[in-house]
């Protein structure tokens, strides 16, 4: 059976560090799943510095989309699922849906995202591993003051309002200390 922790918090909070710590204590075969693209020098640099600082041990997977959709297809044999992170996961949706605008189709995005999601939670349902998904709080923060921003931010609230309801453990992060807020039966 499947068990699912979500970390959510602020940006640089100690989400990831204090995932693959969790991952890391499995003592399991760990399927890392990274959603960043390198869209540019930095990111890059970010990523192989992500990389580099990864267990050899365990399996990595680069997959900016559909996630739970790749992970049904496969014949998996994994203890630990470590999705590093949502927040990028919708994302690259975002912008998916507007490639070549500031203005995404707020309906065509939701669709996308929620089908995202489904896939996702249709996995962790399937595949009976220790899963551990990662991702961004964005509802303390302002509103933001362009459309695509405010679509992100409606879009990746819902999400995460989706994978935390999934959740037998949600773990907020505050300046790196964990901080459980709740362990739910699922519906």
């Amino acid at each position: 059976m499947s068990k699912l922790t979500f970390i959510i918090g602020g940006a640089r909070s100690g989400k990831s560090i204090y995932a693959e710590r969790l991952a890391a204590q499995s003592n399991g075969h760990v399927l890392y799943i990274a959603t960043a693209q390198p869209l540019d020098d930095e990111m890059e640099k970010r990523i192989a510095t992500h990389r580099a600082k990864r267990p050899p041990a365990w399996t990595t997977l680069e997959l900016p989309t559909e996630v739970g959709k790749h992970l049904l297809g496969s014949h998996l044999q994994t203890d630990v699922i470590l999705v590093d992170c949502l927040t990028l996961l919708v994302s690259n949706l975002v912008l998916q849906a507007a490639p070549d605008s500031d203005h995404p189709d707020e309906q065509t995005t939701r669709t996308l995202v929620e089908i995202e999601i489904g896939d996702l939670v249709n996995a962790i349902e399937s595949i009976p591993a220790e899963w551990i998904i990662v991702s961004n709080e964005v509802g303390q923060g302002l509103v933001p003051p362009y459309p695509m921003g405010r679509v992100y931010r409606d879009v990746l609230g819902w999400a995460n309002q989706r994978l935390a309801k999934q959740a037998d453990k949600v773990i907020w992060m505050v300046a790196g200390i964990p901080v459980p807020i709740g362990e739910y039966k699922k519906d």
